[in-house]
């Protein structure tokens, strides 16, 4: 197996009409002969040739690439036309690096389902992804037929036939692509992945199969099956849908490559990671797409409001309720008349364990002793942080002083009461 790794190094070229050339530096990585876990590497480069540039953006910032003059056949140089078909969304391969921006290319000899390479030809599968943008993809290219005569060089390592600049030639076939790498959907709520597929003018098959997957925690399970013609209506497709509330446009499929997945009424045992697989004649590619299901935690207190007393301290806590995932966090702060900012309490109480509902969500609280000393005024506020809040959520009360002069009524209206009770039984 041979394989390619992008280090993240890139070279932009530039090209008329609107267009340039992507060069990504690449390392070739190959199994070794004993397999297992040891790999040799050599250098490579993938170049990207016609990546569309957006409209408002100045071709003049764009540096030209020039082929070295006298070709190297020790070179590993794979050129490919992004043209046709069109990979979606490849501008943003232009800037990454500026933008610093992690790249990932991998590559490796790819054999089509019960086919054979001809002479001089062979076919590489090419994943691309940008760390921090929506940007996946994953290529089935096919290297071109190279007229040999006297002059021409084969690469050494691959075997196979350089054009005059040194590179290996081909074209994408067949590719797999992704809007949206991760998604953040909520408990009960409805969700789309997003997953398409694009192919040549001519097509390899008419007949295309998808299937979805789920696997996390170590396991894996089929979520949907839909076969369909792209020839015929969309109603002749077959369709085996393993999870309830799972389902793919056939339409869509046919009319536009787009084979996302709709799934309703999510539960935390959907969240994981999504393999979008298409196939279609001798070629299949994938992408996959994470999902994270969130609910975010209601905050309450005990008490409406907190009458100080002076005689002892009491017990005010906060409840956070049926969160997911698991990490809140709680905090106590608090604010005396003479404060302009709320600070954090040294004493932050103590925490309960995390409580397990039926439906996968979480509950936690923490409890705070209220100081007999706290000054009339000051605002306590139990303040929560979790993932699917975008700010922290917090809920407060008013420490109150206690009524005046609540002692001697209380008494004097014990004696009224004695006294009245005596007349009656005298």
């Amino acid at each position: 197996m041979i394989v390619v790794i992008l280090f993240g190094f890139f070279l932009t070229c530039v090209c008329a009409d609107g267009v340039a050339d992507v060069v990504l530096s690449c390392t070739l990585v190959e199994e070794g002969m004993g397999g297992g876990t040891s790999f040799t590497r050599t250098p490579a480069t993938l170049i990207l040739r016609d990546v569309p540039v957006p409209s408002d953006e100045s071709l003049e910032t764009l540096t030209p690439f020039v082929p070295t003059s006298i070709p190297d056949p020790d070179a590993i140089l794979l050129e490919v036309k992004v043209s046709s078909p069109e990979i979606p969304n490849a501008h943003l391969l232009l800037h990454a690096d500026c933008n610093e921006q992690e790249a990932m290319c991998e590559m490796s000899r790819y054999a089509p389902h019960g086919s054979q390479e001809s002479p001089g030809s062979a076919y590489f599968m090419v994943s691309l992804e940008v760390d921090g943008v929506e940007f996946g993809t994953s290529l089935i290219l096919q290297t071109l037929v190279v007229e040999k005569d006297q002059s021409t060089l084969i690469q050494s390592k691959l075997g196979l036939p350089l054009s005059r600049s040194g590179t290996l030639l081909s074209e994408v076939i067949f590719l797999v692509y992704s809007h949206i790498k991760s998604v953040n959907a909520p408990l009960r709520g409805d969700v789309i992945l997003n997953c398409g597929f694009k192919q040549q003018e001519m097509p390899l098959a008419q007949e295309v199969a998808v299937e979805w997957r789920l696997q996390h925690g170590g396991k894996g399970w089929k979520v949907l099956e839909i076969k369909t013609r792209l020839d015929e209506a969309a109603g002749s497709a077959v369709v085996h849908a393993e999870r309830i509330g799972s389902s793919v446009d056939a339409s869509q499929i046919v009319g536009e490559g787009n084979v996302s997945v709709i799934l309703t009424k999510l539960k935390v045992l959907d969240e994981g990671n999504y393999i979008c697989t298409v196939s279609i004649g001798l070629f299949h590619a994938q992408q996959v797409i994470q999902l994270q299901v969130i609910q975010p935690p209601h905050v309450s207190l005990s008490e409406e409001k907190l009458v100080l007393n002076t005689k002892s301290s009491q017990m005010l806590s906060c409840y956070c309720a049926n969160y997911y995932p698991l990490d809140a966090q709680m905090e106590w702060l608090s604010r005396s008349p003479a404060d302009e900012e709320p600070t954090l309490l040294p004493d932050q109480g103590s925490l309960s364990s995390h409580r397990q509902h039926g439906d996968g969500t979480y509950s936690l609280s923490s409890h705070l002793s209220v100081a007999s000393d706290v000054s009339p005024g000051t605002v306590i506020t139990c303040r929560v942080s979790h993932p699917a809040l975008q700010a922290p959520l917090s809920v407060s009360l008013v420490v109150e002083s206690p009524e005046p002069g609540s002692y001697w009524w209380v008494l004097g209206f014990l004696v009224v009461t004695l006294l009245f009770i005596y007349q009656v039984m005298s």
